[in-house]
């Protein structure tokens, strides 16, 4: 295992870049501690897998360096990285026994048989994976060969970082929910370093320790599920987490106050703003509630969530949506809006204001 360090890293799939747009993927100093659980998180397209691909050897970087531990293996191909792979779309020898398939690494560097029958059964059973070690892996079904994969990976003691590229898309939905827990299960027992990448915020807020938040190839935000959900740092982080995701109204900040459609608004970071354009307010429908006073609004929709319902508000073409629990009185027709100061924050061009 090895702490990954990317420095100053940029790729450019185009020969001759000139500008930012040329590039899949913006300037990244990232470190990946020794042992953490990570995930890659955001839609298609942002540059998730082009990441993993580097980090993996698969692509060299056309700037910047990654370093596992205190080595530079910015020119090492995948081989030399020691390094696991998941893939989308699990990888198995479907003529072999489930027992082979995950002896195969083993028996590709030389290990002892004993310590492969070791290690074998041993990973069989935390994946639960014994009772068909003797089965041939072509009578498996999907979520079956994905734990052959995902075992392969666990098997080898070598292994730098394990690395899963969207491995949950071809799994039945109810079984997501058992193969994430076990993931999660597994990195607490073997705390070998993993990289998860998906744009199922779901699968990334309940897998990782800290979430890495994507878009058009630029790290908009690193934290802990927690800390994206109270503390957006960029607008998008605020949209893409959270069902439904952040609302986010135009502002005005005057005296250090906000001021939303001339009602002032109580936020946590409007003093320290100084009078700006561009700018808007950013509060999730958690904090929002019906009150005496405040933002006048016209109740549009309500829609029933089972525990909570939806409640989708406007002033205006504004759409402002809150949650209100199950049993909560929701008016009908006009009704008026307050937000939490504490969760109620100022951004500027999509960045939160500080």
């Amino acid at each position: 295992m090895a702490k990954i360090t990317l420095k100053g890293l940029r790729h450019s799939y185009k020969p001759d870049p000139q500008e930012d747009a040329d590039y899949a993927l913006q300037q990244l100093d990232v470190d990946w501690e020794d042992g953490g659980a990570y995930a890659l998180l955001g839609p298609s397209g942002c540059g998730k897998t082009t990441l993993l691909n580097i980090i993996s050897g698969l692509l060299t970087p056309s700037h910047g360096q990654v370093i596992f531990g205190d080595k530079d293996v910015t020119q090492l191909p995948p081989d030399q990285r020691h390094i696991a792979q998941v893939f989308q779309f699990p990888v198995v020898y479907d003529t072999m026994t489930v027992y082979d398939n995950l002896a195969f690494p083993l028996r590709n560097r030389g290990v002892p048989e004993a310590e492969v029958d070791k290690r074998v059964r041993e990973i069989a059973e935390m994946i639960d994976l014994t009772a068909t070690l003797d089965n041939r892996a072509s009578g498996l079904t999907a979520d079956g060969k994905q734990k052959i994969s995902l075992g392969r990976g666990l098997v080898r003691t070598d292994v730098n970082v394990i690395m899963f590229d969207e491995p949950l898309t071809v799994i039945d939905p109810h079984l997501k929910w058992q193969l994430r827990s076990k993931l999660k299960e597994l990195h607490q027992r073997v705390r070998t370093t993993m990289i998860y990448v998906t744009h199922d915020q779901t699968e990334a807020l309940t897998f990782a320790d800290k979430v890495v938040v994507m878009k058009d190839g630029q790290v908009v935000q690193i934290g802990t599920p927690v800390e994206l959900f109270e503390r957006p740092q960029h607008t998008f982080v605020g949209h893409f987490i959270g069902s439904p995701g952040m609302n986010v109204m135009p502002c005005e900040v005057r005296g250090g106050k906000a001021f939303y459609q001339d009602t002032e608004i109580s936020s946590w970071n409007a003093a320290s703003c100084t009078d700006a354009s561009d700018l808007e307010l950013g509060v999730r429908p958690e904090f929002v509630e019906f009150g005496p006073t405040g933002v006048p609004v016209e109740v549009a929709k309500v829609s029933d969530a089972g525990r909570f319902r939806i409640v989708d508000t406007r002033k205006g073409d504004q759409s402002i949506k809150l949650l209100v629990p199950e049993g909560g009185e929701i008016p009908e027709g006009n009704a008026f809006l307050q937000f939490a100061q504490d969760h109620t924050q100022v951004y500027r061009d999509g960045w939160l204001m500080s």
